[in-house]
């Protein structure tokens, strides 16, 4: 019988929790399209929302209006790395400006060299998912960096399986730290879950407002925290919105 790894943290009724999607609440595919919500976890993390008096957020890269597709209407959702927020019962926010099209035309000119690489915008991001081709890897992101410095509002993150290009504004620590100043989030604990690149800016926010930061899986990370996987962050939730 698999071991349950020893937690070095714990929820509380006082925090704040925000929550990263892809590869934190559900697992990874090669497919972005299919990734849901396990069976059950909807009406878990609206419990734990309870919980917290409204105090839960999904915080994501993708498209504020792709996410809300697969989470609960009923709780906070931000984003394009914080850039467009969602309202708990709200169905489509703020609209935010695209890229530059010569970013879009460069990027694009790159992926379609590789097979099995594109290029998805997300109002001003840009993600090169190469998980359909991933001996691209270190020639992508060559390639990437070659041209990114043309570009001087952005800077590329390599992420699982993607490279994105953000403006300095699409920021996860920013969204994070702007979000604890407001209701229903003010005065409680961060606390930040997440397993990417793309996290650390929010694991690094929540702990320097006296928070807790709690990486998924391996890698280096700024968080003091850690759980193995997908599976321990839903035993983790569904614990705590029963307690």
């Amino acid at each position: 019988m698999p071991c349950t790894p020893q937690r070095t943290f714990a929820l509380s009724a006082q925090d704040a929790v925000f929550l990263d999607f892809d590869g934190t609440l559900a697992h990874l595919q090669d497919d972005a399209e299919s990734v849901y919500l396990a069976d059950g976890m909807a009406l878990v993390l609206e419990a734990c929302a309870n919980r917290l008096s409204g105090a839960l957020a999904i915080i994501s890269g993708r498209d504020a209006d792709d996410l809300a597709k697969r989470v609960p209407q009923a709780l906070w959702r931000f984003g394009n790395h914080g850039l467009r927020a969602l309202a708990p019962g709200e169905h489509s926010g703020n609209r935010i400006a695209a890229a530059p099209n010569d970013l879009i035309d460069t990027f694009s000119n790159i992926a379609n060299r590789h097979p099995g690489v594109h290029v998805e915008p997300k109002g001003p991001v840009l993600a090169v998912h190469y998980r359909a081709a991933p001996s691209v890897e270190s020639a992508l992101g060559t390639a990437l960096r070659q041209v990114i410095d043309a570009f001087p509002d952005y800077s590329l993150q390599h992420g699982k399986m993607v490279y994105e290009a953000k403006p300095a504004a699409a920021n996860k620590g920013a969204c994070l730290l702007k979000a604890i100043q407001t209701e229903p989030f003010a005065g409680r604990r961060p606390v930040m879950i997440g397993d990417d690149t793309t996290d650390e800016d929010a694991f690094i926010a929540a702990q320097s407002a006296g928070g807790i930061a709690v990486k998924i899986g391996e890698g280096k990370t700024a968080a003091r925290h850690h759980l193995p996987t997908v599976d321990d962050v839903h035993a983790l939730l569904r614990e705590f919105a029963t307690e």
